[in-house]
Formats: C-alpha cells, sequence, structure tokens
C-alpha cells in the first residue's frame, strides 16, 4: 500500500466526514445550543423581573403597613379623645345632678325650717295664751289670739 493513497482516502473520508457533520449534525447541536441560551437569558431576565416586583411589593408592604400603623394611630387618638369627652359629660352630669340634689335638699331644709317655724309659733300662741290666761285669771278667745299672733308674726 502506498502511504499517499491512504492518506489521501483519509483526508477524503475526513472531509466527508467533516461535510456529513456540518451538514446534518452541527445545525441541530447549535440549535439546542441557541435554545438554551435562550432560556437562560430569558431565566435571567425572569429573575430580574422577579427580584424587581419583589421589591415593589416589598415598598407597597412598608406603604401599607405604614399607612395602616397611622391609620390606627388616628384611631387610637379619635377613640382616646371620645373618652375623655365622655369622661367630661359624665362630670357634668354629675356636677349637674349634685347641683341638684344640694338644690333639692336646701328646698327641703327650708321647707323643714318653715315647718318647725310654724309649729313653734303655734307652741308658743298656745304658751303665750296659756301665760295670759294665767296672768289675768281670764279666758282669752282663740281666735283673736290666732289673729293677733298671725298680725304680729307678718309685721315680724
Amino acid at each position: 500500500m502506498n502511504l499517499n493513497l491512504t492518506l489521501i482516502g483519509q483526508a477524503i473520508a475526513f472531509a466527508v466526514f467533516v461535510w456529513f457533520c456540518m451538514k446534518y449534525v452541527w445545525p441541530p447541536v447549535m440549535q439546542a445550543l441557541q435554545e438554551r441560551q435562550k432560556k437562560i437569558a430569558d431565566g435571567l431576565d425572569a429573575a430580574s423581573r422577579a427580584t424587581r416586583d419583589l421589591e415593589l411589593a416589598q415598598e407597597k408592604a412598608n406603604e401599607t403597613l405604614k399607612e395602616s400603623k397611622e391609620q390606627a394611630q388616628q384611631i387610637l387618638e379619635q377613640a382616646n379623645k371620645r373618652a375623655n369627652q365622655i369622661v367630661e359629660e359624665a362630670r357634668e352630669t354629675a356636677r349637674a345632678e349634685g347641683e341638684r340634689i344640694i338644690e333639692s335638699a336646701r328646698s327641703e331644709i327650708d321647707q323643714e325650717i318653715n315647718r318647725a317655724k310654724e309649729e313653734l309659733r303655734s307652741q308658743v300662741s298656745v304658751l303665750a295664751v296659756a301665760g295670759a290666761e294665767r296672768i289675768l285669771e281670764s279666758s282669752i278667745d282663740e281666735a283673736k289670739h290666732r289673729e293677733l299672733v298671725d298680725k304680729l308674726a307678718a309685721e315680724l
């Protein structure tokens, strides 16, 4: 065998092999590589979008939490104001009720004093009549005496 002929045969076989690979093997391998690159690029884009979405969601959650805290604070302030208002209203009502009770008691005391005065007047008039009867040793008409006592009481 001739070395040149073997070398040329091997070169032709290699050329056929390269042509066969370039025609039938290389395009599917390149297509698979391109698809893989596209999937990786899409995955990276999706990851970056997801990261941005996550950051936005966290910002929105923080903002919502802040708004909720502010709203809760406002509700607490309103509740405290209303509680203070209710306490003040209760104090005012209690004060008014106390004044009414005191006024009622004063009125009752005045009525009792007037009753006691009237009772004392009647007792004094009876004693005065009795004393006058003893002094004068005569009977004084009770109606005239009452008239005199009432007249005297009106003058005083």
